[in-house]
């Protein structure tokens, strides 16, 4: 009997799965976003997948989980944070990769490769979404675009406008005064994408730049923050075909280990990479109240 073996990202916005035969080849791989942290979309996902590879759930043998949610799922045999898998995903993709930037819903992050293709050091935003595609969700609304226009938008800018404040409400507020000033959207936007390629060579600087560079998430998608991100690193990125499925790529490839082995995967994530990410989430999750509370109190 042919087994076949599952990686979900469970994503903040987004729901993500990958099916991988035996062999390790890709037999499908789809995302779906049904909204803040929902099973909806890794449900979606996964049913999309399954009809693609054209098996049914009962035949997948081995599933491990990643992402924002991966512990709300019951069918995983068992979770492995982002980083890991991102990395996993991002070097089973582009093999020579030394670094890779992510940029997702929620958070973003950028994750040096070894030789090896493990992860060596990383870093992650610690202030809400700050620099994330919430952030350019939240000004695509202020400016009243669509967020799949965005990006082309502004790589028609040609002024060199600063966004000061990375807090998405405030950032928010900022944006809209600039359109009062009689500042176009085309500008404005340009400045917004800037802002955001200035926090993730935050990131860059705290990690060290590794060339070559891969750039993963949804906002891979996004031209303008390619080309801002690029500009300020002084370097082209690398963008795989379907960068959204690098982390559940990387699952996928981790639950292929697991298959082969009958047991714990041979490229387990370095213990001490996991624990330090699980503080570095936690932390995340706590900002939301302090950044209320901050908003708050300037507001008194």
């Amino acid at each position: 009997m042919t087994a076949y073996v599952l990686g979900i990202d469970f994503g903040s916005t987004t729901g993500k799965a990958v099916i991988l035969a035996h062999d390790g080849r890709i037999l499908a791989a789809c995302v779906s976003q049904k909204g803040a942290v929902s099973d909806e979309g890794v449900r979606a996902a996964l049913r999309a997948a399954l009809a693609e590879a054209g098996i049914a759930l009962s035949e997948i043998a081995r599933t491990v989980a990643t992402g924002y949610g991966r512990r709300m799922l019951d069918i995983a045999d068992r979770t492995i944070t982002e980083i890991t898998c991102h990395a996993r995903g991002a070097v089973e993709m582009v093999p020579e990769a030394r670094m890779v930037i992510d940029i997702g819903g929620q958070d973003s992050k950028v994750i040096a490769i070894d030789p090896n293709g493990l992860v060596a050091r990383f870093a992650m935003n610690d202030r809400c979404a700050a620099g994330t595609g919430k952030f350019l969700e939240t000004l695509a609304r202020a400016v009243n675009v669509e967020l799949d226009d965005m990006g082309k938008m502004a790589l028609e800018a040609r002024q060199q406008l600063s966004v000061t404040s990375m807090c998405a409400t405030f950032a928010e507020t900022e944006v809209i005064a600039m359109l009062a000033e009689g500042i176009s959207k085309v500008e404005v936007l340009g400045g917004v994408h800037a802002a955001m390629a200035k926090r993730t060579i935050g990131l860059v600087s705290r990690v060290g730049k590794c060339e070559p560079i891969v750039m993963t998430g949804g906002v891979a998608r996004n031209p303008a923050a390619v080309r801002h991100i690029e500009e300020a690193l002084g370097c082209r990125l690398i963008l795989p075909d379907r960068p959204q499925i690098a982390g559940a790529l990387g699952a996928a490839l981790f639950a292929l280990d697991d298959f082969r082995l009958e047991g714990a995967s041979g490229r387990q994530a370095d213990l001490t990479v996991e624990r330090d990410l699980e503080t570095a989430a936690q932390a995340m999750q706590v900002c939301a109240p302090a950044c209320a509370a901050k908003e708050a109190a300037s507001a008194r």
